[in-house]
Order: structure tokens, then C-alpha cells, then sequence
């Protein structure tokens, strides 16, 4: 017997003893229940025709209820809160199908359907039995021993719905454990299986992982089973070291996959936003492209910042990754690099210029990757590392405010050039344009519009001549 006080569900249970419906709330709330964890969202198993009963709801709850009808499910918004209500079913997809065979089944069918023994757990709304737990695959003990476990044979489970491979590393990922070692083996032995899901299913488990509170133990879990080769391939790239020899020392790089996760680790209490947790992941996606052994050096990997941004597009539209996040990632993956460099004292004012107007209002974000990218472990190199991030950070603030560069673009303004040269919009504006930007960046010119204007004004038959002579030569 549980205690629930959530007025929805009461109410809920009120509407089905009134029509003689039994229905029951499962899964993830009554998990969360047992764990302590607050959920705003409900699962409703309903015997009998659940379509009907959803509309019976969301007429009571002045709401609208959005029909499934293939797969015998509804959703009904009420009060800031999603509630689904499912008929009892049975599901099963075929061996190349992405879409699973829904037919009408009993209470148990549609538990035993689920994908792991601590959500199967249901708890009756009805007032005669109100709040009494079903628990027919002993889902409270394993709740207890922190297990993932199937609640029918894995390979059947993860056969029936292959998805359910990543649900278990997002689960384990979000609630903090460990799949049972069959079920484990089972992943490993069907990763394959994966394939037949949609990538938009696949790429919102995995952004799910991605946001959870122990993100680098999903991934480790669909590295190890091999579903990441599957998944997203350049991530499993990133695994293996290489060793040479040269004389008597041995050159070895470390492993950037187990790197990437220790710094998506790092990165993790610091910030919950997704995107900045994905440009974590692919910091170093390129290194295995650009990675290369120089004789008296060692390994190299120049580039991989560049070459990892100009990827990110196409990864994107693998991923199915909606394509407004897109600059976001790209301009932290390209400019990850580029504060380490700029920790020289003697490094020019045009260095730290170029890095503010390139970060703009992503800096404070950019040194937030930087600083979860020190992944040493000897303190006296990472507390070095972390002071020295802090100063260049403060240099381009201070450059940032005293040039006015947060939301950096030449003073004068592409109309006004127009007017003055008398010319219609062509490709010299831009030219000028960034002429002008470059000029301020460099500190020949103070970012300010009257000097712009002047500077302007003193060049401009300059840049027309140069301007006509680049266009020439390449014709």
C-alpha cells in the first residue's frame, strides 16, 4: 500500500469508480514513490477500452485528450501535467520492423510487456482497493538492490523492443544502477538489434542519458555493450590507444573515449545544459582523424579542434539533433583550445580580442569546458591548470567590457557604406565591413563609431583598389 495525495490521480480514480473502470497508475510514478523522487507526469493502465476513458477525463478536466489510436493510448494534458492512459496490451515487433503489433491483453500481459521489473510496478486507483500495490516480478526488491532486471527472459524483453537496450543505460544513468549481469549479456548479444529503431527514438534515449545525472556510466555501459558502434559511431572511434617506441622511451596517448567521459564528469555538477554536455562529448571527437606520431615529439593531434567543429553539422543530421543547437556546439568544440594558448603574459591584446568576439556570449560556457577538460591527476599540475584559466579569463572579460565586444560587429553599418560609395549591396560591403572589424580587433581603431566612421572615410579608395584586385586575380 502506497499513500497517494496527487489530486489529479484522485480525481482520476473518482471518474473511473463512477463509470465501473479499473484502472491503475504504473510504472515510473510508483518507482519514483519508493525512491523518493518527485514526478509530475502519470501512467494510467485502464481495463478495458482506455481511448473512452481518456476522453471521460479530459471532458471532466476541461482538457483535450490526443488520440493513438493504432497504438490503443491517449494523452491528456491536465493542470501542467501529462497523463497516458493505456489499455492492457501486448506488444511485439518483428524481426525488421520499427514498429511494434499492439494487440488486447490482460493486466499481467501489459506488466510483463514492460521493460524492467522497477516499472512494472502498479498501484490501484479505484477507492475499493486505493493505493494497494501489485507487484508481480518482485520490482520492490529489486528497487532495493539498486538492479535493472527484465521482467521476462532479456532476450524476449529486448527482442519484443530493442529500444529498451538504451533505456536500461539511461535508467541506470538516471537512477544510479547496475543492470543485472543476464540482462547485460543479452545487450551485448543483440546490440545489433538496435538498427531496426528509429534514430529519432535512438537520439532522444540518448540525450535522455546525456542529461541525467550520471551521464558517463550510460555511455560506458553502451560503449562496453557495443550499442554505441551502432548508435553513433564517431563516439566509438574515440576508444584505443596506440604505443611507440622510439629509442628507449615509450610514447603512448591516453585513451580519448575514457578522457571524453571523465571530462563530460567534470563538466556535469557545473551545468544542466544538455548542449553544453554534448560539446563536452565531442571536444576531441576528431583526434582519431587528426592524430599522428611526430619522431622526437611524440603525438600530435593538430587540427582536431577545427576538424571536430566543421563534423558537427553532419552529426547533427545524423543524430536527427534540432539544427538551432548547432553553432552553439561548433563554437565550443573550435575555440576549446584556444584559451591554454592564449596563457602567455606576453600574448597580444588582438589574441584575447579575437577570443572574445569568436566566444561572445558562450565565454563563460567555453571556460566551463575548458576547465572540466583538465583531467589530470596530479593536483599540483591541475590546481597550475585551473589558475591559469582563470586568468586568461579575466583578461578577456576585462577586454570584452572595455572594447564593448559582447555583441561584436563593425560600427558602421553596411547601409551607410552603401550611401557614401554611392553603390548597391555586392560583396564590397562585407569586404569593408570586415576590413573595419579587423582594424578594431588589431587595436588600430577604437570600437567606437565616430573614430569607425573616420577610419573609414580614410581608407576607403584603398579597399576599393585592393578589393578590385582580389576579384581580378582570381579571375
Amino acid at each position: 500500500m502506497i499513500q497517494i495525495t496527487e489530486e489529479i490521480l484522485i480525481n482520476i480514480g473518482k471518474i473511473a469508480d463512477e463509470n465501473n473502470i479499473q484502472i491503475y497508475v504504473v510504472g515510473g510514478y510508483v518507482r519514483d514513490y519508493f525512491l523518493g523522487r518527485q514526478r509530475k507526469d502519470f501512467d494510467i493502465t485502464v481495463i478495458g477500452d482506455s481511448i473512452t476513458f481518456a476522453k471521460l477525463v479530459a471532458k471532466k478536466f476541461n482538457s483535450k485528450a490526443v488520440i493513438y489510436e493504432r497504438f490503443r493510448t491517449a494523452m491528456v494534458p491536465v493542470n501542467g501535467s501529462q497523463v497516458e492512459f493505456v489499455g492492457t496490451r501486448k506488444e511485439e515487433y518483428k524481426e525488421n520492423s520499427r514498429n511494434p503489433i499492439v494487440t488486447e491483453g490482460s493486466l499481467e500481459d501489459d506488466i510483463s510487456r514492460r521493460d524492467f521489473t522497477v516499472n512494472t510496478l502498479a498501484a490501484s486507483l479505484n477507492s475499493s482497493h486505493f493505493g494497494e500495490i501489485i507487484n508481480l516480478f518482485d520490482g520492490i526488491s529489486d528497487l532495493d538492490k539498486k538492479i535493472l532486471r527484465t521482467p521476462l527472459d532479456p532476450e524476449i524483453t529486448y527482442s519484443d523492443d530493442p529500444l529498451r537496450m538504451m533505456r536500461a543505460a539511461r535508467f541506470a544513468s538516471q537512477l544510479n544502477f547496475e543492470i543485472e549481469e543476464k540482462s547485460y549479456q543479452a545487450i551485448s548479444k543483440m546490440a545489433h538489434r538496435i538498427k531496426i529503431i528509429s534514430q529519432e527514438r535512438i537520439s532522444d534515449e540518448f540525450l535522455k542519458i546525456l542529461s541525467s545525472d550520471y551521464p558517463s556510466k550510460g555511455l560506458a555501459i553502451l560503449f562496453k555493450t557495443g550499442l554505441l558502434k551502432y548508435i553513433f559511431p564517431q563516439m566509438d572511434n574515440l576508444s584505443g590507444t596506440e604505443i611507440k617506441q622510439e629509442g628507449n622511451k615509450t610514447h603512448g596517448h591516453k585513451d580519448v573515449f575514457w578522457h571524453t567521459l571523465k571530462v563530460l564528469d567534470n563538466i556535469v555538477p557545473n551545468t544542466n545544459n544538455i548542449w553544453l554536455r554534448f560539446a563536452a562529448l565531442m571536444h576531441d571527437i576528431a583526434k582519431p582523424r587528426t592524430k599522428k606520431y611526430i619522431k622526437g615529439i611524440g603525438w600530435s593531434f593538430h587540427g582536431h579542434e577545427e576538424v571536430g567543429a566543421r563534423w558537427q553539422k553532419k552529426i547533427f543530421r545524423q543524430m536527427k539533433f534540432p539544427m538551432e543547437h548547432l553553432p552553439y556546439v561548433e563554437t565550443l568544440v573550435r575555440l576549446h583550445q584556444r584559451p591554454m594558448q592564449l596563457v602567455d603574459s606576453e600574448v597580444s591584446d588582438s589574441a584575447i580580442r579575437r577570443l572574445a568576439v569568436n566566444a561572445g556570449e558562450h565565454l563563460e560556457d567555453l571556460f566551463t569546458l575548458c576547465r572540466a577538460d583538465i583531467t589530470t591527476k596530479n593536483p599540483n599540475k591541475t590546481s597550475k591548470y585551473k589558475n591559469n584559466y582563470e586568468i586568461v579569463f579575466q583578461k578577456v572579460i576585462d577586454v570584452q567590457q572595455k572594447d564593448k565586444l559582447r555583441e561584436f560587429q563593425s560600427p558602421v553599418r553596411g547601409e551607410e557604406i552603401m550611401q557614401v560609395l554611392d553603390i548597391k549591396p555586392s560583396r564590397l560591403i562585407g569586404y569593408i565591413k570586415n576590413e573595419i572589424e579587423e582594424a578594431i580587433l588589431e587595436g588600430d581603431v577604437e570600437n567606437d563609431y565616430e573614430q569607425a566612421k573616420i577610419f573609414f572615410i580614410e581608407n576607403k579608395e584603398k579597399w576599393i583598389s585592393d578589393f578590385e584586385m582580389k576579384i581580378s586575380q582570381k579571375s
